[in-house]
């Protein structure tokens, strides 16, 4: 099914093409030089919205690399072969966002070829913010990609070179400047509306992504020699960043099902006839407060509204436990809570059995699927909304950015790191309370606790800082922050994936330590075997290249080892 995405996920380019090919052909009928009632081109309007479809869409779940992005950051584990870090060279997930990177590619160039002579320099600013987001994304993924000869089949180059890593970075920055010089600018006759779907075209809102994101970048590129310190004071002097969840950088979902709207994780799960990524164990446990090295007895408000547990609490998994011995037959269960899923790299007895009436499903807050009333029951399409933007880039995200530079000592103009801690802890609350809203104004009849304000949060929040203070080094501290960044991205595996292999945070499942992966203890007499996890390849620090691609790009380089292949912010 997966095969087909590249036709079904294509379906505006494909739309575009039709209609401009429909208007060519009646321009040839008529014989005429010129049919004004049939221009040749798409409005930029049309352009706009299809080129933030396919920004929208990289590294998105389902039919993109979400699904892996999960596992390799351990919010997800799976059966695939993305389980042990084994993705392959001709995986369909990496493939298809290959191919919405270089189709929307094309897309904006062709946007900013028409605003820039018709003059509409807004339109043209947000092409070039989105071309420098996608051209960023794509180097994370994948290092050295083809860029200044990309999309331009029309001037005779079918293979085009790959540029170097540090070469597209230093244009991306330059890109971002030229972007808010032309947004500024507020020229031209036409202005983006709603034909904008991330910003309805508030040109403020636009410059502080531009801003936020480029200091996102300068984070990432902090510890290489190429570090821009001038062009960083000058952007933290500017001080035009987002300032509230009114700012993310987010692709929004609706309830809609014919054109289909709802969320991508949604679809993968509750609207899926089969589980193909299951909720982390290693993601639960440190929620729990189980974890001997972070967050130990520090439980997380925020786990029912990541987690929907099908079982009840003490229900044995109906799938494949057993009533008479009271043996779960189970990977992993929690018998308090009814979490239920896999392990990464599990060899266990248990873990290839069908159970799909047991499986804890990704809460409301990933998805727009259920909040965890304790009641449990079994999941359809119909069980949630579907209500849940696909976040990119967010007003928490941001802080905990600037947290991570206070840390290190690169921005010093912020306040304290302790303080900026806790305002992006609040921000990531408020961020859940903001996609349960958008629930419940979709239909979800839920009675579910807001959690800004609480005293779960509070306490919860003045425990984290306290066990910052504590902190003995500043290694463990910016642990800390990352693994906050971690939880409150949830759903957002693209930034958490890159976070990791710059920092080496948050820690990961690894089932090749010697001591006990996993710390649950349900007090009978089926307890986890540790030796049954294994992990038989090493990590991938990079994206294979699209097999397709190097076979049909004459300077395509050769295949990579992704396994020690980095990115050049990677040292």
């Amino acid at each position: 099914m997966k095969l087909l995405i590249k036709i079904k996920n294509n379906k505006y380019n494909i739309a575009l093409l039709l209609l401009t090919t429909l208007f060519i052909s009646c321009s040839d009928f008529l014989d005429v030089n010129t049919d004004k009632d049939n221009p040749t081109v798409a409005p930029l309007a049309l352009l706009l919205t299809n080129t933030q479809v396919g920004v929208g869409r990289v590294t998105d779940y389902n039919d993109y690399s979400g699904n892996i992005l999960g596992v390799y950051t351990h919010q997800m584990t799976s059966r695939e072969e993305y389980d042990q870090y084994g993705t392959k060279v001709d995986n369909v997930l990496m493939q298809n966002d290959w191919n919405m990177v270089y189709l929307t590619l094309t897309d904006i160039e062709t946007l900013i070829k028409q605003s820039t002579e018709s003059g509409d320099l807004v339109y043209l600013g947000i092409a070039q913010l989105e071309k420098a987001y996608l051209m960023a994304l794509a180097v994370d993924l994948w290092g050295s990609i083809p860029y200044s000869e990309a999309t331009k089949l029309t001037t005779g180059i079918v293979s085009p070179k790959f540029d170097e890593q540090k070469a597209i970075y230093a244009d991306i920055f330059k890109l971002i400047e030229s972007g808010k010089a032309n947004i500024k600018s507020n020229a031209g006759a036409k202005k983006p509306v709603n034909d904008d779907l991330f910003y309805k075209g508030n040109t403020a809102k636009w410059i502080r992504f531009a801003n936020s994101f480029k200091l996102k970048l300068y984070n990432q590129v902090r510890l290489t020699p190429d570090f821009d310190t001038a062009g960083f004071n000058a952007l933290v002097a500017e001080n035009n960043f987002f300032t509230s969840i009114a700012d993310d950088f987010q692709f929004n979902r609706t309830k809609n099902i014919s054109p289909e709207e709802r969320n991508n994780y949604f679809l993968d799960s509750y609207n899926s006839t089969q589980f193909g990524t299951y909720q982390s164990p290693w993601f639960y446990e440190i929620l729990k407060g189980m974890n001997p090295r972070i967050h130990t007895g520090i439980p997380d408000p925020r786990i029912k509204y990541f987690f929907f547990n099908q079982l009840r609490p003490g229900v044995l998994p109906p799938d494949q436990g057993n009533a008479t011995t009271g043996q779960p037959n189970a990977d992993y269960w929690d018998k308090s809570t009814g979490f239920f899923s896999i392990r990464f790299g599990s060899t266990g007895p248990d873990r290839d059995k069908s159970a799909e009436n047991s499986y804890t499903y990704p809460g409301i807050f990933q998805t727009g699927g259920r909040y965890d009333d304790g009641q449990g029951g079994v999941m359809t399409g119909s069980s949630g909304t579907g209500v849940a933007p696909f976040r990119m880039f967010t007003y928490d995200e941001f802080l905990y950015v600037q947290a991570e530079l206070i840390q290190v000592g690169k921005l010093t103009t912020a306040g304290t790191v302790e303080a900026k801690l806790e305002q992006a802890m609040k921000a990531s609350f408020a961020k859940v309370d903001e996609v349960v809203a958008l629930n419940k104004v979709s239909g979800n009849t839920q009675t579910i606790p807001v959690l800004t304000g609480s005293v779960a949060v509070t306490t919860f929040i003045n425990n984290v800082k306290t066990e910052f203070t504590l902190a003995a080094t500043p290694a463990k501290k910016l642990e800390i922050i990352m693994t906050q960044k971690w939880v409150g991205t949830c759903g957002d595996p693209m930034d958490q994936y890159t976070d990791y292999r710059r920092t080496g945070f948050p820690v990961l499942a690894n089932p090749l330590e010697t001591s006990p992966e996993y710390q649950l203890n349900n007090g009978d007499a089926w307890p986890l075997i540790d030796s049954q996890t294994v992990q038989n390849n090493p990590y991938q620090v990079s994206f294979f290249w699209p097999q397709s691609e190097l076979n049909s790009n004459q300077n395509a380089p050769t295949q990579k080892d992704a396994t020690t292949y980095k990115i050049f912010w990677d040292l």
